[in-house]
């Protein structure tokens, strides 16, 4: 706005000093035109100066125009210049959310990248473990084609289980017991130990050809039927195995039994592959009286028999705490007994002692006086007659039922004999309880 306010000044002064000159310019022709030529002159010079005259209104009216359409463009630029600046203002905010925007992008191309660069050392780590599973896979199904390294394993994963129950080998289990029955000489991987003297075998011995061939097999839908296929070959070795073990009967050669075997699957995913292919599996094997168990299954069970081992025990200790309590109790007694006979022995001593003194001091030296030339003061030093007895025991506990004195055993039941019954027969309820445990 100054900047067009001085055009306008610049303009009016410009125009101002046109019309000065052109005054002046007139003024000097008119002075001419007189002085010179005369009226022929003047006329003459009248005439270019209403041309000059007629010239200038029309430059002026020209230069009118042209400051007025200037003033326009002023004007149109001003208000150009008002609106850009009221859009610029009003696009602020907009501009620094844009700002705030195109800062937030950059920082999360900068995270995505630099996740993107994890991700892919993760997935190369993946691959790389991929690879160290699939050949450890392939090594393991190598060896589990062995049938004696697939009893080996089979033994090793149940001992773990069982270890990891708590229970210890040739106290709660043993491995490789051999069993003598009526239908011959058997010899399960395992024999539980139950509180009470009964036993469970275990046997760990279980096919995997069929199941390590479907599990060979490339996902996807192509190898489903072959899949299927072998799953069935599975399912029926495990019936079978269940078979064989119901015919050899392990729990007919043990002494007390739960007569049923459990039949350890070393892998869940055996059972469960098994299982989701024939769902009566499990009632196939409860009708011929084994239990098929996995990993899971098996160390809940295990730790069921090691917390009866920890009661039996604590029950074993508690009886054999009162047995030593009864006994010390029925030893007081007896000791009880032996210091009351010897009270009663120091009361008869000290009883004699009196009556020797008695008889010494009011019969003896009496006599003995009556002898001639005896000095009666040197027999003045009579002993002295002990008035302090025995201290009696006033504990029940040591007032035994040995003892005679009926002073003794008043003290001991005030009302009569039959006080002592309610004691035995709680001592009787302790021990049945403990015997029930």
């Amino acid at each position: 706005m100054s900047d067009a306010a001085g055009i306008m000044i610049d303009m009016d002064a410009l125009t101002a000093v046109l019309v000065l000159i052109a005054l002046a310019a007139g003024a000097a022709v008119g002075w001419f035109l007189r002085a010179s030529r005369g009226a022929a002159d003047l006329a003459r010079a009248e005439a270019e100066l209403t041309a000059v005259r007629d010239d200038r209104d029309r430059q002026y009216d020209l230069y009118r125009d042209a400051v007025e359409h200037s003033r326009e463009e002023q004007r149109a630029e001003a208000l150009r210049v008002q609106q850009q600046n009221a859009v610029l203002t009003a696009l602020a905010p907009v501009r620094e959310s844009l700002q705030q925007m195109q800062n937030k992008v950059a920082a999360i191309e900068q995270e995505r990248q630099a996740q993107f660069g994890s991700l892919a050392e993760q997935l190369r780590r993946a691959q790389e473990s991929d690879e160290a599973l699939r050949a450890t896979t392939e090594s393991l199904a190598g060896a589990l084609k062995s049938t004696a390294t697939r009893g080996v394993w089979g033994e090793t994963q149940l001992r773990r289980v069982v270890e990891a129950a708590g229970l210890t080998r040739h106290v709660d289990f043993d491995l490789q017991s051999t069993i003598s029955s009526d239908r011959g000489v058997g010899r399960p991987d395992m024999v539980i130990r139950l509180a009470g003297g009964a036993s469970i075998p275990v046997d760990a011995k279980v096919p995997l050809d069929a199941y390590l061939e479907a599990s060979a097999l490339p996902g996807g839908d192509a190898h489903e039927s072959q899949r299927r296929v072998h799953m069935q070959r599975h399912v029926k070795a495990v019936r079978a195995h269940i078979d064989a073990l119901s015919k050899k009967a392990y729990w007919s050669g043990l002494d007390a039994s739960p007569e049923f075997v459990i039949c350890f699957l070393p892998s869940e995913s055996l059972l469960a592959a098994a299982i989701d292919e024939d769902p009566t599996l499990l009632d196939y094997a409860f009708s011929r009286r084994v239990a098929l168990a996995s990993p899971v299954n098996l160390w809940a069970v295990l730790k069921t028999v090691a917390y009866t081992w920890t009661q039996q025990e604590v029950s074993t200790e508690a009886k054999a705490l009162l047995d030593l309590g009864t006994q010390l109790y029925d030893r007081l007694g007896v000791l009880a007994g032996h210091a009351d006979d010897l009270r009663k022995a120091l009361e008869r001593t000290v009883d004699s002692y009196n009556r020797f003194a008695g008889s010494l001091e009011s019969r003896v030296l009496v006599t003995a006086r009556q002898f001639p030339g005896i000095d009666s003061s040197a027999l003045d030093a009579a002993p002295r007659v002990i008035d302090a007895s025995a201290r009696r025991f006033t504990a029940a506990e040591l007032v035994g039922e040995t003892s005679t004195d009926a002073e003794a055993l008043e003290m001991r039941y005030p009302h009569s004999e039959e006080s002592a019954e309610p004691v035995r027969a709680e001592i009787g309820e302790i021990r049945n309880r403990i015997d029930d445990v």
